[in-house]
């Protein structure tokens, strides 16, 4: 990968906005919907937005789907920033989806883990290897769930694929992912993908920048805590994550799947369209929505 490229990513610094893939009732794609969800979104200083990442539930898209989703993505965006695709399943559909994004105008993609849990240490790095030769935009590898790996596994990941320019962290185990960013240093730029909630280890250990499942519904809140990570003002961030944060996180940690279902039922409380969830997700309990309701009155200050 040319140096112009890890410029281009080394400049990626801040916030992604991580929207939700709107459904209809019918569960089909709500595009107009996303397309004013992204609009309001790209009004906020973001560094990128991702289009059919986890957030935006892109193991229950087909490809075509994702296309259109990339593509309404980048139409909403206006080149105000970036546009980062997700990929995944397999080293072929991870592959077809990677050029499908690429066509519809995203500029990096994103690959999530594939959906074979016990693959060994070659089978995984061929299945970037395929995602990271399927187009010539930079690659950002999603190390989550099983997607394990250690440091020298990502510095020889970075050699064999040179497409690959930024790693996002999807386990939360900072003191690993500090060894990994030393053993790479520059070669990669690092961010943070777990959640907000890890915002404060995420930037202690110094990765440029985080993806945000809030900026769904309160932009300045992830806008906040990204500057004072930043900054390093963690008493300014003890205070956003106890206030709205960590009450939000716990209660996402309520049922499997509500790091989604939560927030789109958040969305729909503050006015913006969001839709259900699809299968294998379940959408908010109806018991669980008047304590989310009194946490979006709080929200509603950072909006």
């Amino acid at each position: 990968m040319n140096q112009a490229a890890r410029s281009y990513v080394a400049k990626l610094r801040g916030v992604f906005g991580f929207p939700v893939t709107p459904f209809k009732p019918d569960l089909s794609l709500d595009l107009s919907s996303l397309e004013r969800n992204v609009d309001e979104m790209a009004a906020h200083p973001f560094c990128a937005m991702v289009a059919a990442g986890g957030t935006g539930e892109l193991y229950s898209l087909t490809p075509a789907e994702t296309e259109a989703v990339v593509a309404c993505s980048v139409k909403a965006v206006r080149g105000r920033m970036p546009v980062v695709a997700g990929t995944g399943f397999n080293a072929v559909l991870g592959a077809d989806i990677a050029k499908r994004a690429a066509n519809a105008g995203a500029n990096c993609i994103l690959a999530l883990p594939p959906y074979y849990v016990n693959a060994p240490e070659e089978g995984l790095f061929a299945y970037y290897e395929a995602i990271g030769k399927a187009t010539d935009l930079p690659l950002m590898v999603y190390s989550r769930d099983w997607a394990v790996f250690t440091p020298n596994m990502v510095a020889r990941l970075a050699e064999r694929v040179p497409t690959l320019v930024a790693w996002k962290d999807g386990q939360g185990d900072v003191r690993k992912y500090q060894r990994i960013m030393e053993a790479s240093g520059d070669r990669l730029a690092w961010f943070g993908g777990l959640g907000d909630d890890c915002v404060p280890g995420y930037f202690a250990i110094g990765v440029q920048a985080y993806t945000s499942s809030i900026s769904n519904i309160a932009p300045k809140l992830s806008l906040a805590l990204a500057e004072a990570g930043e900054a390093r003002d963690f008493v300014k961030l003890n205070e956003l994550m106890k206030r709205y944060v960590n009450p939000l996180y716990a209660f996402r940690e309520r049922l499997r799947g509500y790091e989604v279902a939560a927030m789109k039922e958040a969305m729909e409380m503050l006015g913006l369209p969001a839709g259900g969830v699809r299968p294998p997700l379940v959408n908010c309990r109806e018991q669980d929505k008047p304590e989310l309701r009194a946490l979006m009155e709080i929200y509603k200050e950072m909006r």
